[in-house]
């Protein structure tokens, strides 16, 4: 009998053993799937500080040199106008230059009184913003001047657009603040649980949207010279106790 006893004392702390363990992963599982899911939102207003203004410049005449004569001095009457709001000459570049002959369109339409239309681009990029929509709240002098012109992109809601390119400065502490209030969400919770908080079980930073600051009907946040940066982290807590 004396040979069966050190086989069974094995096997009887086998058992146990493996019934310790069989618990603790029964409650290690059970501790994994209580947890709290939360968001935590961080916010700043910030100002743009880079401004793009296109103005196209538009002149027309039967004669071409009449034309281009024209358009030398409506050019030269939108960079004055541009130096008197603190916009310097190396802040302005011609994009783009076009000649159109209206004799030579095969696709043939109505009559126009002029044969040459000659269209330029001057695209303004600035890093003072504030200048820039103060000189663009006041394009009204140029057409006054007979400066023929389309202030802003071709097709969109006129006017210079507004880029906050420094959203790189703000990404960490905006980061660690979305993080701290996702976890005052998740204790405020634990604690009418009855539970306490435990390591991150699941994180997502979110994404970075830059929103317009005032956000009227018809409003683009490109528009605006102040913006909301905003950004939204999904935390997952364990919960204990």
């Amino acid at each position: 009998m004396k040979s069966y006893t050190l086989p069974s004392i094995i096997l009887g702390l086998s058992l146990l053993l493996a019934g310790l363990l069989v618990g603790d992963g029964f409650r290690d599982g059970r501790t994994s799937d209580r947890f709290v899911t939360v968001k935590g939102v961080a916010e700043r207003q910030v100002v743009a500080d880079l401004a793009l203004w296109p103005l196209q410049i538009v002149a027309a005449d039967n004669d071409l040199s009449a034309a281009q004569a024209r358009m030398n001095r409506m050019v030269e009457d939108t960079r004055v106008f541009l130096g008197n709001h603190s916009i310097a000459e190396d802040q302005i570049t011609i994009q783009s230059f076009r000649v159109s002959d209206n004799q030579a369109n095969r696709f043939g339409g109505s009559p126009s009184p002029n044969r040459f239309i000659i269209s330029q681009t001057l695209m303004v990029r600035s890093e003072d913003p504030e200048s820039l929509l103060a000189a663009s709240q006041r394009v009204g002098e140029l057409v006054q001047a007979g400066v023929v012109l389309t202030s802003g992109q071709e097709y969109g809601p006129g006017g210079p657009t507004f880029l906050f390119t420094r959203l790189n400065d703000l990404k960490p502490e905006m980061l660690a603040e979305a993080t701290g209030r996702a976890r005052e969400a998740a204790e405020e919770f634990a604690s009418a649980s009855g539970s306490a908080v435990g390591k991150i079980r699941r994180a997502n930073q979110g994404v970075f949207q830059i929103l317009p600051r005032d956000p009227a009907p018809g409003q683009q946040e490109q528009n605006q010279l102040f913006k909301i940066v905003r950004v939204v982290s999904t935390v997952e807590y364990l919960l204990e106790g």
